[in-house]
């Protein structure tokens, strides 16, 4: 093999400069393989998305060269982007038993029936071509996350995953730092460390600290107690049921994702739920309140969630009464604070008392902190690093940090989404750019809203839209009918009479001057009406609302 062949491309396709969308392409001469296909939630700009996803163009012009796709653990913001995927690229996945229950139930619901999944276990190897790659145990807020060694030619490639370094984990399975020192001894080429956190300073609290908390809250509450946390945090699902446990209280498991998590958990060996404590939820008016205890979804304010519904008194079972605790186990994702905080508000005024600071203790980050972010570089020592999974400031604070523990500052990129990060004998360098944008899912439509028809919806969602309807004769270039004029999110028209006449009375003056003009052209009609008509409304309204003609011939 010549010496220019031995080149390592790592190219993140999300996951770099934002919170979720995480997806890393690895290519070794003619062999790609891809960690984790995470989504991310729309921000307020992309008005009506469901979420996005990243652009999998780069891997569709290389669909010969993908071999893999490897998953670190299961949540959304790694695996799902998977049921769109799978649909262009059918390859197989690999990921410890939990990951995978929870992504086969996730593509079965997408009718992806035939995906070729290969259950791994920390410690076991798998070979791909000339890559050998080696999975390993690492601490996070969801069951069975590792991390990956790929072992190459020209070194270790080490992918953390999402991590922190919890010493007293709710299922006794604590990180592998022996592999990690193992794999630091024989020598680390290069390695990408999850940065969510790089920016606090300190280390991250245990999990174990939540359910102590939860002790002391369950010995105090006397009504029902309603808990909410992310539907795939099995291990705080299973605090809140051991603790009810604890005290004599019976469980419902509302929602129709923490459902399904709870059950594939429990069946696949992750959780232990006591016989009996499980009751449904249209059961709970059968017992006392101080014996029941509501785990659901809606942590994150979702609109449609089960607590958001309970929280402004539509929900089918549950109504909230003044002696209801809710305890909110989770930090809002960057994005969603109004939304949680309008929930809290809401229940407040139902009567409930709600706890929900982290400074309570009912939520602990499942990602490391910065002298935990030191350990693990001090422990693996890599030639380069690359910070990922994290906000510009928190890959930017994560270098400094590298930097700060000996890692020359050539050897660490701060990449962006679509950069070709390239290494090889002679060094490293940023060699180029591929495709890497937001791929936004609108209902069943994949891509097909742009910045066209966001623009569009901004626009209708500020002032609304004007629809003028006009019949003309081509023939005699005369208006047979209108104008008519129907507005939407605009003015209301019954206390905007005058306004309407005066728009009507600027459609016709637009007319008359294409009839003078002799034009007949359709598009340019059109334009003069909506210039003429939005000039004139800017000047008595201030506003611009969309102006679609609709003209009509005979």
């Amino acid at each position: 093999m010549s010496e220019n062949d031995l080149r390592i491309h790592l190219i993140p396709l999300g996951g770099l400069g934002e919170i979720g969308k995480n997806m890393l392409a690895i290519r070794y001469q003619d062999t790609i393989v891809v960690i984790d296909a995470g989504l991310m939630f729309p921000e307020e700009e992309l008005l009506g998305i469901d979420i996005v996803i990243p652009d999998i163009t780069y891997l569709l012009e290389n669909r010969e060269k993908v071999k893999a796709i490897l998953l670190t653990h299961g949540h959304e913001d790694h695996v799902g982007a998977l049921p769109y995927v799978l649909k262009e690229l059918n390859v197989p996945v690999y990921g410890s038993k939990l990951t995978l229950g929870l992504v086969e139930a996730k593509l079965k619901d997408n009718n992806l029936d035939n995906v070729k999944y290969q259950v791994v276990k920390p410690r076991e190897r798998i070979k791909i071509d000339e890559l050998d790659i080696e999975f390993f145990r690492v601490s996070h807020s969801i069951p069975d996350s590792m991390g990956i060694a790929i072992h190459t030619p020209l070194g270790i490639i080490l992918h953390t995953g999402d991590i922190k370094l919890d010493q007293t984990p709710v299922d006794g399975e604590i990180v592998d730092f022996s592999k990690m020192a193992e794999l630091g001894e024989k020598g680390v080429l290069v390695m990408l460390s999850d940065s969510t956190n790089a920016d606090r300073s300190g280390f991250t609290m245990s999990e174990k600290v939540v359910g102590n908390t939860l002790m002391e809250l369950f010995a105090k509450c006397e009504g029902r107690i309603i808990a909410t946390t992310f539907a795939s945090n099995v291990h705080r699902i299973q605090q809140v049921i051991s603790t009810a446990e604890k005290y004599d209280r019976k469980v419902s498991v509302v929602g129709r994702s923490m459902v399904n998590n709870v059950r594939i958990a429990s069946e696949l060996g992750y959780m232990s739920i006591p016989e009996n404590i499980l009751i449904d939820i249209e059961d709970i008016n059968k017992y006392p309140n101080n014996q029941i205890v509501i785990v659901t979804t809606g942590s994150q304010g979702e609109p449609m969630s089960a607590l958001t519904r309970m929280a402004t008194g539509d929900h089918r079972w549950v109504s909230i009464q003044p002696e209801d605790t809710v305890i909110i186990s989770a930090n809002p994702i960057p994005g969603n604070e109004k939304l949680v905080a309008k929930t809290v508000d809401l229940l407040f005024k139902q009567g409930a008392e709600v706890i929900y600071e982290r400074s309570l203790g009912v939520h602990v980050s499942g990602h490391a902190a910065e002298e935990e972010l030191k350990i693990l570089i001090n422990l693996i020592r890599p030639k380069y690093f690359i910070p990922v999974h994290g906000e510009y400031r928190h890959l930017k604070k994560h270098a400094k940090l590298a930097e700060s523990l000996g890692i020359e500052k050539h050897k660490i990129f701060v990449a962006e989404n679509g950069q070709v990060i390239e290494l090889g004998e002679k060094g490293g360098n940023i060699a180029g750019k591929v495709p890497a944008g937001k791929v936004l899912i609108d209902g069943l439509g994949v891509g097909d809203v742009g910045n066209i028809v966001l623009r569009d919806r901004k626009q209708l969602s500020q002032d609304g839209i004007i629809i003028v309807v006009v019949t003309i004769d081509r023939g005699q270039a005369d208006v047979i009918a209108g104008p008519d004029i129907v507005t939407r999110g605009f003015v209301y028209v019954r206390e905007s009479e005058q306004l309407i006449e005066d728009a009507k009375q600027k459609v016709r003056e637009a007319l008359d001057v294409c009839v003078k003009k002799n034009i007949t052209e359709w598009a340019v009609i059109k334009s003069q009406v909506r210039d003429k008509l939005g000039k004139h409304l800017f000047e008595k309204t201030g506003r611009r609302p969309m102006i679609l003609p609709i003209i009509m011939e005979v």
